[in-house]
């Protein structure tokens, strides 16, 4: 019976997921700093401690450097502390799972947005998406830009909409390629802030 522990720490709120066989047990939605608090508050509320975890899912990101770090060193202090085997999935791909046929509009600063072109992930001013008219966009990319997405010819649902969110429970159904920590790489598509400024 596999007991999934899954995050993501890549946006602006961080999310949590305990997930067995498909069945979502809890979530939470807070951030990237609370991870390990709100995994902890998960078990507890299902009446589990880590012992009985099975496999972690993390967020790879894109999305914020800082933010994508703090979740894959979580990963790998519980993978290694529990004996657990990790598989990476695809911010852009859970915020997709969310709302399917959606495009992913995160939103990566720097007046750039992480985004899907051809199913790869790509890093681009938001002007220069190519949107067929009725493209549903999601995610705080998409409402940060909105008025220019929508001048795009996109269609947004409200601000408050889930949607926006890459909710954790995809991740653990997504996740398909487990195995050491190791393994599992950030999708940083460009140099973090402080390199550049260093450059």
């Amino acid at each position: 019976m596999a007991l999934v522990l899954a995050f993501d720490t890549a946006t602006s709120v961080a999310t949590s997921a305990l997930v067995r066989d498909g069945n979502v047990l809890g979530e939470r939605a807070s951030q990237a700093v609370r991870v390990l608090e709100d995994a902890d508050e998960l078990l507890g509320d299902a009446g589990l401690t880590p012992a009985n975890l099975t496999e972690i899912a993390v967020g790879t990101g894109p999305g914020s450097f800082t933010g994508t770090r703090i979740g894959l060193a979580a990963a790998r202090g519980l993978a290694v502390a529990l004996d657990l085997s990790v598989a990476g999935v695809s911010t852009l791909d859970a915020l997709a799972a969310g709302a399917p046929g959606a495009l992913p509009v995160i939103d990566a600063r720097r007046r750039e947005v992480f985004t899907l072109v051809g199913g790869e992930p790509v890093c681009l001013p938001p002007a220069s998406l190519d949107l067929e008219p009725g493209t549903v966009c999601v995610g705080d990319g998409a409402l940060r830009y909105r008025p220019l997405l929508e001048g795009l010819g996109a269609e947004i649902p409200d601000d408050g909409d889930r949607v926006h969110i890459p909710r954790a429970r995809y991740h653990a159904l997504l996740a398909s390629h487990y195995g050491p920590v190791e393994r599992v790489k950030p999708v940083y598509l460009r140099v973090p802030d402080a390199e550049r400024m260093l450059a």
